[in-house]
């Protein structure tokens, strides 16, 4: 085999057109098994795949070797047709009476061939011509020449959909899955669901009795056969529990086949069926049974592995009793690529409990210190959101980020830093006593999302920190140069340490808000350093309500997917959608969008997403809850329009600016900004307006 490959590789050298049809065209009466003209023909399709146009002129040469009776010769030939019809079509047709003759050879291997070559070439004269022949051909006595006309059919609609609706085509092939060969009955239902995909007039509708048949014929079809009507079943749509159950209870055996595609696609069609199923105890039994397959699939190369995990994420969020107990599975091993360890560490920490928490933290103490940066910053993440996740383990989870920390290794001691943050948000008041430890490693942070997180704990526990204002400090001194993320929590930070302590913060407060408000070009930052100095120089003790008022809830579930695009992404189960977690027509821009079709026997599982509110929720606070109802504030409205009046008043003589809003230089002009005027555009020597389009 290795001799025979080595000879071949001396075929892709550029040839000559004249060469290669001298060649093509020589070869004795003697030569019985066209050798010769099977090393030419090999030279041609060599040239052809190193995109070798030239070879189009032999177009006649090539049809003329059509009609010699050599299945390998044929192949070549055919080979070439397909390629180079597009661009000479008018010879092209030529081969058409050729390939006719061919489909009427006794070898059923030549039939399926020609008909096959014929399809492909988007022709017209070749489209036209395939039509009567596939007819015939569709009740072919061999089932190979059947199943290629099955898939012929798919292919003209293709072609010519109109042409096809206007036939008896998809009548005839919707006849084959009456056919005896479970292959057939495969290639048909695969034709018929290809059609389906493309037209918007045709349905594919499955009864329990139609369905039964295709479960029956699963063990005697190809791997891809039952790839194909396990497919087709997600067309059907039960009337009863019992007829879902018994369906779902029929093909689970397909769960241990060798195949990973009929396994996920399986295990796919048995999440669809689940939702027809009320008696809780065979869910869990069908739950039961989805967890080893899953796991087998792990063994298998990484791009396999890759799939496996990102589906069972889903699977995870839509039936959290599949995996519970099978964590260890999902622990990294040395040397898996990257992708899958960060996918394994996602199952991880969503499988994760109190019972073994201890058994994660260790190994995720492990992953903390290995080589590969991203995925270290990934463990500590994870670390921290265990201890959001996970109340009675978050005094151990801290300890260990703490330790992480004492390395003083730049990355970890920076994704420390914002998870802590996000601890605290959880469990105020709690675990201050680490702050000392993260105030020691200032200097490591460069990150922008690790400094303002940093600058977040300074602000948010000024009044524990002794040298808050200090620390701070150091951050203003590169204000101009941070990015507007950093800018925006040190504004903050330096309000909520003037709140907290005045005499510190006084100073800090005026040359931040002037920075902010006079010094930038980002609409964000400069409308918050507004909003800041109008509530300081309003009411001190609003301002403290606003700005250290209580933060809203944090979870460590927030990536989880909302309810319909969840459902979706488990009717998707095995495909690409479900690698990139987005609806199926965001990644395939044609396909169509899978949705659980009603039914009697339809349960709807209501699913909880963190972080949308729920009837009933502490979170659906009434206006009087953000300071708008409350009795006091009644009180103060009578206050609140001469308030604005002496903040205008106080704006109008400290803000004049000297340039405009977009960071052109001024020409003498300036604005003021008034609650209740207008803002107007500041005008050029030549009286026109600068950056009018953006003004206007």
């Amino acid at each position: 085999m290795a001799s025979a490959q080595g000879g071949d590789s001396k075929l892709f050298a550029r040839g000559k057109v004249a060469e290669l049809r001298l060649e093509l065209n020589s070869g004795s009466k003697k030569d019985k098994n066209f050798t010769t003209k099977k090393i030419a023909l090999k030279k041609i399709v060599a040239n052809m795949t190193m995109s070798n146009n030239d070879m189009v002129a032999l177009f006649p040469d090539i049809i003329g070797c059509m009609g010699i009776q050599n299945l390998e010769i044929k192949k070549m030939c055919f080979l070439f047709l397909v390629n180079y019809a597009r661009m000479r079509p008018e010879v092209a047709v030529k081969a058409i009476p050729v390939l006719e003759h061919d489909m009427e050879d006794p070898n059923p291997l030549v039939r399926a061939l020609a008909l096959r070559t014929m399809s492909y070439i988007h022709v017209r004269e070749f489209v036209e011509a395939t039509v009567p022949i596939v007819k015939q051909l569709l009740r072919d006595s061999d089932p190979y020449v059947r199943k290629t006309a099955a898939y012929t059919v798919a292919k003209l609609y293709d072609h010519d959909r109109h042409m096809v609706e206007k036939s008896d085509l998809i009548d005839r092939l919707n006849g084959l899955l009456r056919d005896d060969n479970p292959t057939v009955v495969a290639s048909a239902l695969a034709g018929l669901m290809d059609i389906w995909e493309r037209s918007d007039a045709i349905k594919l509708t499955i009864d329990y009795s139609n369905a039964s048949k295709m479960v029956a014929i699963l063990p005697d079809c190809s791997e891809w056969g039952q790839t194909y009507i396990l497919e087709a079943l997600m067309s059907y749509v039960p009337q009863e529990a019992g007829e879902a159950t018994l369906l779902a209870e029929r093909i689970a055996p397909r769960l241990s086949h060798s195949n990973s595609a009929v396994v996920l696609t399986c295990i796919r069609v048995i999440l669809y069926l689940m939702n027809y199923i009320a008696d809780q105890k065979q869910i869990s039994a069908l739950c039961r049974k989805l967890s080893p397959p899953l796991v087998t699939l792990l063994a298998k190369g990484p791009e396999v592995q890759y799939l496996a995990l990102r589906n069972a994420l889903l699977i995870l969020q839509r039936r959290p009793e599949v995996l519970r107990n099978d964590i260890r599975v999902f622990f990294c091993k040395y040397n898996d690529p990257i992708y899958v360890k960060v996918t394994k560490l996602e199952l991880i920490f969503m499988l994760a409990n109190e019972k073994n928490i201890d058994e994660v933290l260790t190994e995720l103490r492990e992953y903390a210190t290995e080589i590969d940066v991203h995925f270290v910053r990934k463990a500590v993440r994870a670390i921290g959101k265990l201890a959001i996740k996970i109340e009675p383990a978050a005094r151990r989870c801290i300890n260990l980020l703490l330790e992480l920390v004492s390395t003083k290794v730049t990355y970890i001691v920076q994704e420390a830093t914002v998870v802590i943050r996000n601890i605290f948000r959880k469990y105020p008041n709690q675990y201050e006593s680490i702050i000392g430890t993260l105030c020691e490693h200032l200097d490591s942070l460069d990150e922008p999302e690790a400094k303002a997180a940093m600058v977040w704990v300074i602000g948010q526990y000024a009044s524990r920190i002794e040298n808050s204002d200090v620390l701070l400090e150091d951050f203003l001194d590169s204000f101009a140069e941070e990015p507007v993320e950093v800018q925006l929590a040190l504004l903050t930070a330096t309000v909520k340490l003037f709140i907290q302590r005045p005499t510190k913060g006084q100073d800090l407060v005026p040359k931040v808000l002037k920075w902010a408000t006079e010094e930038t070009d980002n609409p964000d930052l400069r409308d918050r350093a507004y909003m800041y100095w109008r509530l300081l120089s309003t009411d001190m003790e609003a301002a403290k309500r606003v700005v250290m008022g209580e933060k809203p809830a944090i979870t460590a579930e927030s990536e989880k997917l909302d309810p319909q695009t969840l459902e979706e992404m488990c009717l998707n189960v095995g495909t690409l959608a479900t690698v990139y977690l987005k609806p199926v027509q965001t990644v395939f821009r044609n396909a169509r969008p899978k949705k659980l079709h009603d039914s009697p026997c339809l349960q709807r599982q209501e699913v909880a997403v963190p972080g949308l509110r729920q009837p009933g929720d502490d979170g659906n606070k009434s206006l009087s809850g953000f300071g708008f109802g409350s009795d006091k504030a009644v009180q103060r409205q009578g206050n609140m329009s001469a308030a604005v009046s002496d903040a205008d008043a106080y704006f109008a003589q400290q803000h004049t600016r000297q340039q405009d809003g977009f960071g052109d230089q001024g020409h003498g002009g300036g604005y003021v900004v008034s609650q209740f005027d207008a803002q107007v555009p500041v005008y050029s020597a030549q009286g026109q307006p600068n950056n009018a389009d953006l003004l206007l």
